[in-house]
């Protein structure tokens, strides 16, 4: 929440990503309200869902723009286009994988998911929703699997080690290949 009160407003963008007309069964007959999923972000790392429940529509999508505004997160991003690492989140049935992609790549996502890359500002990650097709369930664990995300310079702190002796995977390869060529 911190970090939302340092953006203003007018950068942030907002996409209704899902609308449902919900009915509540009554002894008087049935009672109609909507119920709104909004992503809101501004497209440099910040990015929030919300939803919302009301009578008319626009009301539920006001409620639900500003619980994401005030429920957002800060996204970790290498070179301003993509993920650190791959990362797997998970909410309820619904289980997402997120993978980096390489540059010119684009958003390989389908549906609510890709709204929140665009507002996040990720320009290349390959995404795959695996078992729910609930969008609210599909977006919250999107928003765990970011949660699961730290910088290089986090994960150096946490093992308290110096950042130059994290080594990636595709550092580790290319040192076996230029190993094995001397040889």
């Amino acid at each position: 929440m911190a970090d939302y009160e340092k953006n203003s407003d007018s950068e942030i963008q907002e996409t209704l990503v899902n609308v449902n007309r919900v009915t509540k069964v009554t002894k008087g007959g049935r009672r109609f309200s909507f119920s709104a999923c909004v992503v809101v972000g501004n497209k440099k790392g910040m990015v929030g869902y919300g939803h919302g429940k009301a009578k008319e529509v626009t009301e539920a999508r006001t409620k639900a723009t500003q619980s994401a505004k005030k429920n957002m997160i800060k996204v970790p991003l290498y070179q301003s286009r993509t993920i650190h690492y791959d990362v797997i989140g998970t909410k309820g049935t619904a289980k997402v994988i997120l993978r980096k992609a390489s540059p010119g790549k684009g958003v390989i996502a389908g549906g609510a998911i890709r709204s929140v890359f665009e507002l996040a500002g990720v320009h290349d990650i390959v995404a795959k929703s695996i078992k729910s097709g609930s969008v609210h369930n599909m977006l919250a664990s999107v928003f765990n699997a970011f949660s699961k995300l730290n910088t290089p310079s986090q994960i150096a702190k946490a093992r308290q080690k110096p950042l130059d002796s994290l080594s990636t995977r595709s550092s580790v390869i290319a040192k076996k290949k230029i190993g094995e060529s001397n040889v």
